[in-house]
């Protein structure tokens, strides 16, 4: 029964996110750019924060094209 439960929750783990439609308004077009626009600035600002020789630097800060 164990078993069944673990491999039932494991399972789960690996089925993608939910898919998310495209905005259909301007209201929801604006919400969803100001939400990335939001999300790059906290991350822009997190990075700058952190030992720029770290790992969690290099994985979560680099941008593919950024000079090495």
């Amino acid at each position: 029964m164990v078993a069944i439960a673990t491999l039932g929750l494991s399972v789960s783990a690996c089925l993608p996110a939910p898919y998310e439609a495209d905005p259909t308004s301007s209201y929801q077009w604006q919400r969803r750019q100001e939400d990335i626009q939001r999300r790059e600035a906290e991350r822009v600002r997190t990075c700058a924060l952190m030992n720029k020789d770290s790992d969690r630097f290099k994985r979560d800060c680099t941008r593919p094209g950024d000079p090495s």
